[in-house]
């Protein structure tokens, strides 16, 4: 990773969700074509689902059981990328950098006591929902050592044409 990438402020991209039909047959596809492990299963007030993992990220695989847990805006029908989650030092500097980025508050709060799992769900401008903790995520690694050298961009100083984004 060149020095320009690194990310200094120990956030980390470490969840995806996919909303999908079954999560069961989604997962032993994302098993059997890639060898991701499953850590876990949810049936919560919110959704079903099964959690998989390649060792780094936590990849949960949803079917939502109403369109107000799904997001009104997407419905529990909605199949494709959900939300991201982003694993913080800090939640409350975590909330308050997301706001002054822009990021509207959504739903989920930080437990008063307790060692237990949580997510606080904000929106950025676009509208993308995404998960802050500072627990992480089971099957997640918070912290990976990159490889020194990835492969390159093809085409390192492009600049794309930004005149037909509105």
């Amino acid at each position: 990773m060149s020095k320009d990438m690194d990310n200094k402020s120990g956030n980390k991209l470490r969840h995806i969700a996919i909303s999908v039909p079954d999560p069961w047959k989604s997962a032993e596809f994302y098993q059997k074509a890639f060898g991701f492990k499953k850590v876990g299963e949810t049936d919560s007030s919110l959704a079903r689902g099964v959690y998989l993992s390649d060792g780094v990220m936590s990849i949960a695989l949803l079917n939502y059981k109403s369109d107000q847990a799904a997001g009104e805006d997407r419905g529990k029908d909605f199949v494709g990328l959900h939300h991201i989650g982003v694993w913080v030092d800090d939640i409350v500097a975590a909330r308050a950098d997301a706001e002054a980025a822009g990021g509207t508050y959504y739903m989920g709060e930080v437990p008063v006591k307790g060692n237990i799992f949580y997510e606080v769900k904000y929106r950025d401008p676009d509208g993308v929902i995404i998960d802050l903790t500072d627990h992480g995520w089971g099957g997640a690694a918070k912290n990976v050592v990159a490889a020194a050298d990835g492969p390159a961009f093809r085409n390192p100083d492009l600049v794309a044409d930004r005149s037909g984004i509105k």
